[in-house]
């Protein structure tokens, strides 16, 4: 297997390097949905300095498993294009760097959210960091089956962010993991459809790369953007945001479904890309109005 050229390790700083050993992308969603864990898990006014407690130590712990996750994967990560200019690869960083990096902002995350969120929220967040550095992510050169399991720590920072607002789970915020799981499957399977021959070189078993029509990885993305929308409608059929959100879920449901109907019909990089775009879109859209139509019980 042949490797793909790095970018040379001089055209990046290292604190430029150390920045994307974090992953922003990542970061910024569970930012997004740590925000509005807390915000809906909330009982009468926002604790905002709480909130933003609790979102910096996740954020922490979060980056922290991404540098460790560029450590564990900077082999595979060298026989992709998209990945190979990344900062182990490029040898702009050394790999002791960045476990050093990574652990000590997991640590820092994880001791910090004991002291402002509580043990449970401090657990949440080590159960996530640890289910997908030691299970997610070796899975991922062993089974297609591994994007569903790494569904289950994407889906943990509303939970996160709600166990530190009220300090116990409930039925809603099992609702916000669900909405979160199902979500993850359209957006990743078409980064997936994008990146398939990246990730074969590789030797990553994403579900495109052992589907070359397609039918089994749009099957999934069709099938998983349907299940999203009932889902999605449960916070208002139990009274935990209002008629507003409801219609509005509907709206941004179907047109996710029509959207993934369109990119497996004609199953193109540039349909899966503007799927994806779609995707990063969506999730937005919904949280924001469930939070602009919570219903205050």
């Amino acid at each position: 297997m042949n490797s793909v050229r790095a970018i040379p390790a001089a055209t990046t700083s290292r604190p430029m390097a150390y920045l994307a050993l974090t992953k922003p992308d990542v970061s910024f969603l569970v930012v997004l949905t740590t925000l509005a864990g807390f915000y809906l898990g909330s009982i009468g006014s926002i604790d905002w300095l709480r909130m933003a407690q609790t979102v910096f130590g996740t954020t922490l712990v979060a980056a922290g498993t991404s540098a460790l996750n560029h450590f564990i994967e900077r082999a595979a990560d060298a026989h992709m294009r998209r990945t190979a200019s990344r900062p182990l690869p490029a040898g702009q960083l050394r790999p002791r760097d960045a476990a050093v990096f990574g652990g000590t902002l997991i640590i820092i995350g994880t001791v910090y959210l004991t002291l402002v969120a509580g043990p449970l929220a401090s657990f949440l967040v080590g159960f996530t960091s640890l289910s997908y550095l030691c299970v997610y992510t070796p899975l991922k050169k062993r089974t297609t089956l591994a994007t569903a399991v790494g569904a289950i720590p994407g889906a943990m920072p509303p939970l996160i962010g709600w166990v530190a607002a009220r300090g116990t789970l409930s039925l809603e915020a099992w609702l916000l993991f669900a909405i979160m799981f199902f979500w993850q499957f359209p957006h990743f399977m078409a980064i997936a459809w994008m990146y398939r021959e990246d990730y074969s070189r590789a030797g990553i078993k994403m579900l495109p790369t052992v589907d070359p029509r397609g039918d089994a990885t749009f099957r999934l993305v069709v099938a998983t953007a349907i299940l999203l929308l009932p889902v999605s409608l449960f916070p208002a059929i139990l009274g935990f945001a209002g008629v507003r959100y409801f219609f509005g879920a509907i709206i941004l449901g179907f047109a996710l479904i029509q959207l993934c109907m369109w990119a497996s019909a004609n199953r193109t990089n540039v349909r899966a890309k503007w799927l994806m775009h779609a995707t990063v879109l969506h999730l937005p859209l919904l949280l924001g109005l469930m939070m602009l139509d919570k219903v205050q019980r």
